[in-house]
């Protein structure tokens, strides 16, 4: 069942314009693509790249931090239904910590990018910095600041990128329940620091960050062992 909006959103959708503009050029593939997770102590960084149709609408689509956990989720299934193509890659914390944001965000994106399987004619980008570059290889790049809040398949992408990497987060919940990884997915919180202090990092934490450099700890605790999950992701 659909999740009504909420009156702050009702009025604050994004369109079509950057898409259409594109498409009146002669871009056939016009990707969307946005970022969620660089601000997290714990878990992947997570990119999603969304190629929205032409002549169907969907409704309700926001900026995923202008709507709730409950709003994103019952959205989820109509976008990946709707969208022409979409996809979303990771880099891992360990992958944060050994190759810096900057290199780890390109490589979050060329795993989502690669796995459209389609060639891009051109990327709209969230922000004001082109993180995509070569990995489009002769595709033309639109950055927009605010994109997820103006541009449709940006905020398509953007709530991709939300619900599926809060959903990684809430299953690490069952193996660290003291970090409070349902609530926090991983971001900073009294919680989560507060576990930190008194458990140190688990393997899911990026150790090379500033945070940790005031955390005693002298051994990482150990997930709960679970029979039915082989892998954290």
């Amino acid at each position: 069942m659909s999740t009504p909006l909420r009156k702050a959103n009702k009025h604050n959708a994004p369109t079509k314009r950057f898409e259409h503009s594109l498409w009146s050029a002669g871009n056939k593939h016009v990707v969307g693509i946005d970022e969620v997770g660089r601000g997290a102590w714990a878990g992947p960084l997570t990119i999603a790249a969304a190629v929205i149709p032409k002549d169907k609408r969907l409704y309700k689509v926001r900026d995923s931090k202008a709507l709730n956990e409950k709003e994103r989720e019952s959205l989820y299934d109509a976008i990946t239904n709707w969208c022409s193509h979409w996809s979303v890659g990771h880099a891992t914390n360990q992958e944060c910590d050994e190759f810096g944001m900057s290199h780890a965000q390109k490589l979050a994106t060329k795993r989502a990018l690669t796995s459209l399987n389609i060639e891009i004619d051109h990327a709209l980008i969230d922000g004001k910095w082109d993180f995509v570059g070569e990995i489009v290889g002769k595709a033309n790049r639109t950055m927009i600041i605010r994109g997820d809040a103006k541009c449709l398949s940006i905020a398509a992408a953007s709530i991709l990128a939300k619900v599926t990497r809060d959903r990684i987060m809430i299953e690490h919940h069952k193996l660290f329940p003291n970090y409070a990884f349902e609530s926090n997915k991983g971001y900073p919180c009294p919680k989560h620091k507060k576990a930190l202090y008194e458990s140190g990092p688990t393997p899911l934490h990026r150790i090379s960050w500033k945070y940790m450099k005031d955390i005693p700890y002298s051994q990482a605790p150990q997930p709960r062992k679970d029979p039915a999950q082989n892998t954290l992701f």
